[in-house]
Order: structure tokens, then sequence, then C-alpha cells
């Protein structure tokens, strides 16, 4: 899993700030987790919602990654049977974020509920644009140098964040404009897609990216 050009001080200085990153991300997704599913729900926003559910997701996935990653800065080495489990289970929370915003975006269309206008919610989305393309690119670039998809994994699911902050605010922001309630549904379909094609790829393992450094 590591790369062999490393030495074992930048393995550890590299797993560490991996380690670190991860723990930033347990704590301003629980934060994020939790205002956007109270703004989505008070104003009745799928897509809004869908995001919050998203952050928690990334949240219990950055713990897992933490947990793997103080374990081998313990044992000096990587236990691949428990990292290949915890990859996979990463890929299960993408599917389930898309079965849940695809039901309750089909749910909205077919029963013509219409949301409210939410600035919280916009205000959220934007600051995620601000943080979580940083947060994804220097998780990306530890999960390259180590050759680590455990890391990389994490990282997909930041990317996702990044994504569903764009289609979520375009969704939004269109509708408070002009009143078309169809399009915060259609936002949800736009999040669900991008969720199963970043679970499959941590389901095959194939999240490992060219360097660019």
């Amino acid at each position: 899993m590591v790369s062999s050009a490393l030495t074992a001080a930048e393995v550890d200085r590299l797993t560490r700030r991996g380690l670190r990153l991860a723990q930033f991300t347990v704590a301003y997704n629980v934060v994020e987790g939790v205002v956007a599913i109270t703004a989505g729900i008070l104003a009745g926003l799928v897509s809004v919602i869908g995001f919050g559910v998203d952050s928690g997701i990334e949240s219990i996935t950055a713990v897992l990654v933490g947990l793997r990653l103080a374990a081998r800065l313990r044992h000096g080495e990587a236990d691949e049977r428990k990292e290949r489990a915890t990859l996979k289970f990463v890929a299960i929370t993408f599917f389930l974020l898309a079965g849940y915003v695809v039901f309750e975006g089909a749910r909205a269309l077919l029963t013509g509920e219409v949301p409210q206008a939410s600035p919280l919610s916009i205000g959220l989305l934007v600051a995620s644009l601000i943080v979580m393309p940083i947060l994804a690119a220097a998780k990306r670039r530890v999960g390259n140098r180590l050759g680590d998809k455990l890391i990389l994994a994490d990282a997909a699911e930041t990317r996702i964040c990044v994504l569903l902050s764009v289609s979520t605010l375009l969704g939004v922001g269109l509708f408070m404009l002009t009143g078309a309630s169809w399009l915060d549904p259609v936002a949800a379909f736009v999040i669900a897609i991008f969720a199963v094609h970043e679970g499959r790829e941590a389901w095959e393992g194939e999240l490992v990216e060219e360097e660019h450094e």
C-alpha cells in the first residue's frame, strides 16, 4: 500500500497529516450536517437534507479512516484486511445516500411538495464550496504520496461534498429565483448519480489517482 520510495519518517509524517485531516473532517461535517438537515427540514428542501445526510456519512467515514490511521501509528503497519473492510463500508454509505435522495426526490415530485426559500442553506453551501475543495485536495495529496486507497476514498467522499455543494446550490438558488419546485428533486437526483459513481469506485478499489505534484 505505502510507496516504497518513502522513508519511514515520511510515512509517519504523512500518516499523521492524514489523521489530522480526518479529525478536522469529523468536526466540520458534524456541524455542517446538523445545520443542513435542520435547514432542509424547516424549508422542505430534499436536496439540502440529502446534503446533510452526506455530511453525516462523511463524518462516519472520517472516523473510521482516523481509527485505521491511528492504529497504523500505534502498530507501525496497516491491517490490510480491516482497511479493505472499511473501504467496502465507505462504498455502501455512498449507495445508501443515493437510495435515500432518489426516494425522497421522487416522493417530492409525485406529491407536488413546494419547498420554502432558505437563505441559511445558501450560506452553508457557499461555505462548503470554500472549505471542501481545500480539504479534498489535501487528502488527495497525502493519499497519492502514500499510495493509500483508504485515504483516497476519504478524499473522494470530500470531493463528493464539493460536487453536492455545487448541484445543491444551483438547485436551491434557481428555485429561490424562479419558484420552480421541481428543481430541488432534480438536484437530489444529481447527488445520487455522483454517489453511485464514487461508491462503485470505492467498492472496486479504483480510487488511486495520478499524482500531480
